[in-house]
């Protein structure tokens, strides 16, 4: 399904200035992140009770791959399409489902994302895990057994995503599990929020210069969790109130303002592009735009917030200021090379732009190219980063369906802002 998506209201300045969705404020899902992680937790523990998942794809791909029916007779075929995380994630627990056989696979652009690093620590801890296609990629032969090994080494500049499933699995080894993380640790804010969930439920932890030792935890109490929405969802209402004018406010919920999520980032970040957020006591945040004074170039360091790179780029190419965004190493292995996606997109739209494999750079541009078709790549962020520019110009969305992939309710409350939507055929 490819979109048409624009402002219904040609003249900006007459949006309506307060926005709020079914009476009071709009429910973001739940944090795909912190879901994915817990639903893994609630398969070893099945005493953790959830409140607030995610309704995303790649939850509802975790939830059916845990849930399948397998026995030592019997080794399933389990797809997870596109969800990276879930298939780091189950290669680490099914690793240690002593005496059970799964296969577990993905969509081609799975087939193309490499796993090997995790295989590798895997194997070295007792794992069986073999490939059935290329080497070093999915899909992977995995046979359950007990590991043997507590002590573990591996890149620190690698996604948190092998990290985070080594740490997830570490409380059911006999032992636990002493990681060493060698060089500079990237994303390490996805780390701290898998530590800080297993405190949460009660496995003690500990994460000094770069040594992460988990304690073994082979039971817990019955524990209930509610889960914070999502601040990589929220980062495409930040964007649409930087591009609004002064006044307009958006009311989000439901966040917290100590979050776990690196994401969270977002409050700090777009202070720089004039809009500032109000925490509630109902866990309810307000974001408005206050100001279009703000400086016209911008240098970030994204390392442990990749996941909002694409948005930021949108956001600054919309307001027509320049950007250097750094520590995008991880976006080159996600469901598309973004950093390339961004660039052949933005260019395109009449951007001036350069990317390397670790950084992106936009120079300041005028004008915003209008009705320009926007491929998606099967990436979700793609999709919902560059939707906000429809506040400017008419805009094509193609294959806009893709948002389910973490924000399945996206385009049905974009459309609530004032936005029309019209689907577009294909040339």
């Amino acid at each position: 399904m490819n979109l048409k998506i624009q402002n219904s209201n040609p003249n900006i300045s007459e949006l309506k200035k307060q926005f709020t969705i079914h009476n009071s404020q709009l429910k973001l899902t739940g944090s795909k992140s912190e879901t994915n992680r817990l639903l893994l937790l609630q398969a070893l523990y099945p005493n953790l009770l959830l409140e607030n998942p995610s309704t995303s794809d790649d939850s509802e791909v975790m939830i059916k791959a845990l849930h399948s029916p397998f026995t030592i007779h019997h080794s399933p075929l389990i797809d997870v399409h596109h969800a990276g995380t879930a298939m780091r994630f189950l290669t680490a627990y099914f690793a240690i489902q002593e005496g059970f056989e799964v296969c577990l696979t993905g969509s081609s652009r799975m087939k193309e994302r490499p796993i090997q690093i995790l295989v590798d620590a895997l194997n070295e801890l007792g794992a069986e895990i073999s490939y059935l296609e290329k080497d070093g990629f999915p899909p992977l032969k995995i046979k359950g057994k007990k590991p043997t090994k507590s002590k573990v080494s591996l890149p620190a500049n690698v996604s948190s995503q092998y990290i985070s499933a080594l740490l997830l699995i570490a409380p059911k080894l006999e032992n636990g599990l002493e990681l060493i993380l060698e060089g500079e640790i990237t994303s390490v804010s996805y780390i701290k929020m898998t530590l800080a969930l297993l405190n949460k439920i009660g496995v003690e932890t500990s994460f000094i210069e770069n040594k992460i030792i988990v304690k073994p935890q082979f039971t817990i109490r019955n524990s209930q969790y509610t889960i914070e929405s999502d601040w990589s969802s929220a980062s495409y209402w930040y964007s649409i109130s930087a591009l609004s004018e002064i006044g307009t406010q958006i009311t989000l919920s439901s966040f917290k303002e100590n979050s776990l999520q690196g994401d969270f980032a977002l409050v700090e970040i777009y202070k720089n592009f004039g809009v500032e957020t109000v925490f509630h006591n109902n866990h309810s945040i307000t974001i408005s735009k206050v100001t279009n004074k703000f400086q016209k170039s911008f240098n970030f360091n994204l390392q442990s917030s990749p996941d909002i790179a694409q948005t930021i780029a949108v956001t600054c190419f919309g307001l027509g200021i320049s950007c250097h965004l750094k520590g995008l190493r991880t976006l080159k292995i996600k469901e598309t090379d973004r950093l390339e996606a961004l660039r052949i997109e933005l260019t395109k739209l009449g951007a001036i732009i350069s990317v390397t494999n670790d950084s992106l750079t936009l120079e300041k541009s005028e004008n915003v190219n209008a009705n320009i078709r926007i491929s998606t790549y099967q990436d979700h962020r793609m999709a919902m980063a560059f939707a906000p520019l429809a506040l400017k110009v008419p805009i094509i969305i193609e294959n806009a369906e893709v948002v389910s992939k973490s924000y399945p309710t996206f385009w049905e409350d974009f459309k609530q802002f004032g936005f029309l939507l019209e689907e577009n055929e294909s040339d």
